[in-house]
């Protein structure tokens, strides 16, 4: 349990709905969270929002005259063990870096004592610019800690690259190393900010997953297939079994070794990997993680098909069962927490939003594999993670700190007991 309070001053931008999250996420961890809001805040979010998920009363206002009979501002500045500033737009930190003081946000940062932490939010292109840049720089020589920001799309349409603010569990975990403390979260943080795995909190808990293609017959020595690699998946298995999970790993064709401590289940086609996940049910978490092919031969021979007929053999295809759609539905037997994967070449995001309402499922892990990316068989990823909630964009990161990030994400899903995130 902590009792370390956190001041956070929320910025005037669109991201500033998301600190509804954090401070949610923080008084799960039994941090005191207390709100100052600027002007610009003001019109994307409301005092009364923040006031009831903290619990706390909000400050808005540098000439409050009862706050400042007691010099407000200078209480709020000391009264706290960090000071974080989410989002922190391109015009906050110009502020800071040049030290003005001419609202309460400004004057509690010039006044303050304590270790401040900022979640920079802001159109790419302002954060690329020359002068953002520079007043990042002086914000860092001045000592101020700073996390992200992530690429992403951006509120603007057609917009997209570094500028989205960081997830509320980033900056919960950034938090918790700054103030070394010990809260019941699954996430702990690395030096450079991201996010690692840290305890048992899977334990007791069966988790399937999928991996890999499948190779669809055609002949004895001939079949249908991707260029899955398998790794994301295995990577996925791996974390869950390092927090203590029952892991059933269901994988098509791949050449990866077991990972430790997890229960490998082989098979070749789509139809024999439906089967083995549905022998593997209950279970609590089932992440979809297998590139199945949505196509099989209706008739495949059963000798090798010859050439020198004069023409190539025609194929009959059918559609191969649809295993995310099955489990997602699979009522009683349904684990408690289904997330797919969405693998597109265009129109990610609206055809990765289509399909998880399609299939029945929690959460969506899409991404981009088109050739050029090198995500299809390759040792780096880039995903959106969609929820009802919408959509979050990670970075580019190796298949195994994706695995890490979103089992981490997951087990504090399955801690809390909620129906969905």
């Amino acid at each position: 349990m902590s009792d370390k309070r956190i001041l956070l001053i929320v910025g005037g931008g669109i991201a500033a709905y998301k600190c509804l999250d954090l401070v949610r996420r923080l008084r799960e961890r039994c941090f005191a969270v207390r709100v100052v809001m600027t002007a610009g805040a003001q019109e994307f979010v409301t005092p009364l929002s923040f006031g009831a998920i903290s619990g706390d009363r909000v400050f808005t206002d540098l000439f409050n005259l009862d706050d400042e009979r007691e010099i407000g501002h200078i209480r709020l500045s000391r009264d706290c063990e960090l000071i974080v500033v989410a989002p922190a737009t391109a015009d906050l930190m110009a502020k800071m870096a040049h030290g003005h003081a001419d609202d309460l946000a400004t004057a509690v940062l010039l006044a303050t004592n304590k270790p401040v932490l900022i979640a920079p939010a802001m159109n790419p292109r302002m954060w690329l610019n020359p002068a953002t840049k520079r007043n990042a720089a002086q914000l860092t020589a001045d000592g101020i800690a700073s996390i992200g920001p992530n690429s992403g799309e951006m509120a603007e349409r057609g917009e997209a690259g570094p500028g989205r603010m960081a997830e509320p569990l980033e900056i919960a975990a950034r938090i918790e190393q700054m103030l070394g403390a010990a809260a019941a979260s699954p996430l702990s943080a690395k030096p450079d900010g991201s996010v690692a795995l840290r305890d048992k909190s899977l334990a007791g808990r069966h988790v399937l997953v999928t991996a890999g293609p499948t190779h669809e017959p055609i002949d004895p020595v001939r079949y249908i297939a991707n260029r899955s690699s398998g790794k994301q998946g295995f990577a996925i298995a791996a974390a869950a079994a390092k927090l203590g999970a029952r892991v059933t790993l269901v994988s098509g064709p791949v050449g990866l070794a077991d990972p430790p401590g997890v229960h490998v289940v082989r098979v070749e086609a789509a139809a024999e990997m439906l089967a083995q996940c549905e022998a593997a049910l209950p279970a609590d978490v089932g992440i979809f993680a297998a590139a199945v092919a949505d196509w099989r031969v209706a008739e495949a021979s059963e000798e090798k098909i010859k050439k020198g007929k004069g023409s190539a053999p025609t194929l009959s295809l059918v559609e191969n069962p649809d295993i995310l759609k099955t489990v997602a539905r699979r009522g009683a037997k349904r684990p408690g927490l289904v997330v797919g994967f969405a693998a597109e070449t265009e129109n990610v995001l609206e055809h990765a939003r289509s399909k998880r309402k399609s299939k029945g499922c929690d959460w969506i892990i899409a991404n981009d594999v088109s050739p050029e990316t090198g995500i299809m068989g390759g040792d780096r990823n880039t995903v959106h993670v969609i929820t009802a909630d919408g959509v979050e964009s990670w970075p580019d990161m190796d298949k195994q700190a994706v695995a890490e990030k979103l089992v981490a994400r997951i087990a504090e899903h399955v801690a809390l007991g909620q129906a969905d995130v």
